[in-house]
């Protein structure tokens, strides 16, 4: 998924505090669930481990473009350092034994309404797909979305990204009914309910 990539190893700095331990101010979460590694730790990511990010999306991302990973048109690198030190985004990352397999950003758009957040990125490396990592974080997100109150949650989607969108569909994502595809469009527009509106309760205002 793209919000509309850059690979660095994670090289482990002395000077630099642990990204794999959670700090204080740092959501951590143990997932035992089946089809799920034993010891995956969702959290949030830090601005240290943006090379590893950038690293896992450019891998993710090079999967779904039948002719090849088009030119990036901005650092990536550092669009991710944003996400994590935006003060209203939220980064989660999956580690497993140290590393980084799969990363979460979403928040609620400038200008949207305070109801509805945004799945900015959501990308599983490769390398783990098909082992439940995906599900444990995206259940992670809407743990968080709960929590933060939100009632709905949307994203696009390559129209190229098939495996996503069947994976999407299967927790629950559905074609936005306020943004039908054009012809010509590259991304597909979903949407989520977080929480269903209740009857007689003031909506949130835009």
């Amino acid at each position: 998924m793209d919000e509309r990539q850059v690979s660095d190893p994670h090289v482990p700095d002395p000077h630099v505090p642990d990204p794999h331990v959670p700090g204080p101010h740092v959501r951590a979460t143990h997932v035992t669930a089946p089809q799920v590694p034993d010891r995956l730790l969702i959290r949030t990511a830090l601005p240290a481990e943006v090379g590893a990010i950038a690293g896992l999306h450019v891998r993710a991302r090079s999967t779904y473009y039948p002719d090849g990973l088009p030119p990036a048109e901005f650092d990536w690198r550092e669009a991710w350092r944003e996400s994590i030190e935006r003060p209203r985004g939220q980064v989660l990352c999956a580690v497993e034994e140290g590393r980084i397999v799969a990363v979460a950003s979403f928040r609620v758009p400038d200008g949207g309404r305070a109801d509805t957040v945004k799945l900015f990125q959501f990308h599983v490396d490769p390398d783990h797909w098909r082992r439940g990592i995906g599900t444990a974080l995206h259940a992670a997100c809407v743990e968080q979305w709960v929590a933060d109150g939100h009632r709905a949650a949307v994203l696009d989607v390559h129209v190229d990204n098939r495996r996503a969108q069947d994976f999407y569909a299967r927790q629950g994502w559905f074609p936005d009914p306020e943004l039908p595809p054009a012809e010509g469009d590259h991304h597909l527009d979903l949407r989520y309910t977080v929480r269903p509106d209740t009857a007689g309760e003031t909506p949130a205002t835009p």
